[in-house]
């Protein structure tokens, strides 16, 4: 398996298995628009998106958006739901944190999402990040 930049050829892939993970945690799977065009929703603004590709397959992905002040928000962090716990999603946040140390972000933060999410609101604290209010955590960069 291995982390790439988001390439334009596993588009329709990536998107099935974002659906494909939200209807595993019984979230009815809704497409979020961002992920029709992530060249102009992430690449343009000069924020970045990634894939977890093996064999030639999207098993997960994650990207961010700049906000203010050195913040980051992290977003679309999905792993293929019969390829979770095995260390997919903490490779694909490790790249993210690389990227935004090495340029210059001071923090990370992200949106865990409803209920249904269960997952992160235990994943990112082991990944050392503390809810600031309800519903979000971040991460100090330094």
């Amino acid at each position: 398996m291995q982390i790439i930049l988001y390439e334009r050829a596993y588009r329709d892939d990536m998107i099935f298995m974002v659906l494909e993970a939200k209807n595993a945690l019984g979230v009815v799977p809704r497409l979020n628009e961002d992920l029709l065009d992530i060249e102009k929703n992430y690449f343009a603004k000069g924020d970045r998106f990634w894939l977890a590709v093996e064999e030639g397959r999207v098993v997960g992905c994650i990207g961010y958006s700049s906000l203010a002040d050195g913040e980051a928000r992290l977003h679309r962090l999905y792993v293929k739901y019969d390829r979770k716990r095995q260390g997919i999603g903490s490779r694909l946040l490790e790249t993210a944190e690389a990227h935004l140390r090495q340029i210059g972000m001071k923090c990370a933060s992200v949106h865990l999402g409803g209920e249904a999410y269960f997952e992160s609101r235990s994943f990112y604290p082991k990944h050392g990040y503390e809810e600031y209010e309800p519903g979000y955590m971040r991460k100090y960069m330094f």
